[in-house]
């Protein structure tokens, strides 16, 4: 029965047979399994990389360097960016690390301030207090400037001359400013105006006009304003005129679109306008005497001796007052003989009347921005037949009447002025075709995405061979003598079972064997299974001690 159960082959291990082994064969084999899972747990982090997020970006070498050196020697992993434009750290350790090299300055953003004053040395000369002060000055200045969304990067550079007691040497100071800007970004002219009083307020006797700022391609940006002044313009007048170009430009192109399609023409509107303010005061003055002009004054005088004569014709007439005079002054003649009247030829009768003087004052006073005159041009493209055989039809030039109607539209969108000199001109042309921009391919082997594809593969298969050789050099083998261990336990308990029930029934059938009968019925089974007596006594060992 021995034999029997030694030959019978192993059956894989289970929890049955996990517990039939020893209390340091489970304690092995529960270390074994804990090393296995670290293992692989390892080796799982090792493939795939912590989360890392950026720290600090657009750092000049210097703060670079030296955030480098303080992150290696406090152990934290760190790894830059892809183009090499920041430095990244894990991500669950991002704002504890600010902190800490916040703590030690950093960064410093590679310019000096006013630091530079804190660690003056005792005894300094007065140049060296000078230089320290402008470096600090020049270095606050680009600071601030940085602040600027546009502005990536910036240098400024003073020219302060020595003081000097005499005013025919006294020397201006001057001021340089560099700025890089961000990709695709650009500064208008109330930001570069900005820039430039900023410097010249922070430095005495510094005017905006020595004030010069260029960008990183070299170009004087600052020179857009000055020649913008010189010229009489201002940044609000040039804004005001290309809104009005524009409004003009979207009212031909509202009308022209359902006519001719949107790609089909195109339209420019150029606007001369007159931002003049004047003052005009005009006066006017109509001739007198006029029916409607009223009398100021009027003055009579008589002079003589007697009755003054009979004037006029005699009869009811006479007895009416006179009619008013026509002429600023009237000298009626002295009457004469007539009428039957006495005659008295000493008599004098003068009469002066004086008229109002009509006057008319004007005063005239023209807005700013009035439009001088305007001038638009709009290209038609010829129109394109129908496709043929999957070619396409042939281009045909508008006719003139179709240029005359779009022509008198044109006009009446932008409110065409002979008077103001206004001028369109209308033209077919055939338009050429965009070229499509060519792109260089990619090669395969430099494609992002397949070498993220390719790195991500790589990982889990190096996390997938970790993984069998674990299985196949400890585990498997750990589980194939675990349960060699547990057969043979099962077959030692066999074995110990059929020998009790041997003896048992031996005992039944003649009283029981003597002293003797089992001693050599124990040495007969021990020269034929000394393994299995081995076995037998080693478990008696172990369950003795425990």
């Amino acid at each position: 029965m021995a034999d029997q159960a030694t030959a019978m082959p192993a059956s894989p291990f289970n929890l049955e047979m996990l517990s039939r082994l020893n209390a340091r064969q489970k304690l092995g084999a529960m270390a074994v399994i804990a090393f296995a899972i670290a293992l692989l747990v390892g080796a799982w982090l090792w493939t795939k990389d912590p989360p890392y997020g950026v720290l600090f970006a657009n750092l000049s070498d210097q703060d670079g360097g030296q955030i480098v050196t303080l992150l290696q020697q406090q152990n934290i992993p760190y790894k830059y960016s892809d183009r090499g434009g920041a430095i990244m750290v894990p991500v669950g350790q991002v704002h504890d690390v600010r902190l800490r090299l916040a703590s030690q300055g950093l960064p410093k953003g590679g310019l000096i301030g006013f630091e530079v004053m804190e660690n003056q040395k005792l005894g300094i000369s007065q140049f060296a207090e000078q230089i320290n002060y402008q470096r600090g000055l020049e270095g606050e200045l680009a600071r601030s400037i940085q602040t600027l969304g546009a502005v990536r990067a910036a240098r400024v550079h003073l020219a302060i001359p020595k003081q000097t007691a005499f005013l025919r040497d006294e020397l201006k100071p001057s001021a340089s400013v560099l700025v890089s800007l961000q990709a695709g970004r650009t500064l208008d002219g109330a930001q570069i105006a900005g820039i430039v009083h900023l410097v010249s307020s922070s430095v005495p006797q510094l005017s905006p006009t020595s004030v010069s700022v260029i960008d990183q391609d070299g170009n004087l940006i600052s020179q857009k304003n000055d020649s913008a002044k010189n010229a009489g313009l201002d940044a609000n007048q040039l804004k005001y005129v290309k809104e009005v170009e524009t409004q003009y430009q979207r009212r031909v192109e509202a009308i022209l679109e359902p006519l001719v399609g949107k790609t089909n023409f195109r339209a420019q509107v150029a606007a001369e306008i007159d931002f003049s303010q004047i003052d005009q005061v005009a006066e006017s003055y109509k001739p007198n005497p006029i029916p409607e002009t009223a009398i100021r004054s009027q003055q009579a005088a008589d002079s003589g001796v007697g009755n003054p004569p009979a004037v006029g014709v005699p009869g009811a007439l006479t007895n009416q007052p006179p009619v008013p005079a026509t002429a600023p002054i009237t000298n009626p003649q002295v009457g004469g003989a007539g009428g039957g009247g006495n005659l008295n030829n000493n008599y004098t009768r003068s009469t002066t009347i004086n008229y109002e003087v009509d006057k008319t004052v004007r005063h005239t006073r023209g807005g700013p921005g009035e439009i001088k005159r305007l001038s638009v041009a709009v290209a038609v493209n010829h129109k394109r037949g129908a496709e043929k055989d999957g070619k396409p039809g042939k281009a045909t030039p508008p006719t003139a009447e179709e240029l005359k109607r779009i022509n008198d539209l044109v006009r009446e969108a932008v409110g065409f002025s002979q008077s103001r000199g206004d001028s369109i001109n209308v033209a077919a042309a055939s338009f050429v075709a965009p070229e499509p921009e060519v792109i260089a391919e990619l090669p395969l082997w430099k494609d992002p995405a397949l070498i993220a594809f390719a790195k991500e593969m790589g990982q889990y298969l190096v996390f997938a061979i970790i993984a069998f050789l674990i299985w196949s050099k400890l585990l498997k083998p750990m589980f194939e003598m675990l349960a060699a261990a547990a057969h043979r336990v099962e077959a030692e308990e066999n074995a110990a079972a059929e020998l009790a029930e041997e003896t048992a029934d031996g005992h039944h059938a003649r009283r029981g064997p003597s002293f003797d009968e089992k001693l050599k019925e124990a040495r007969d089974v021990a020269h034929k299974e000394p393994k299995l007596i081995a076995e037998l006594v080693k478990e008696w060992m172990g369950a003795g001690g425990t």
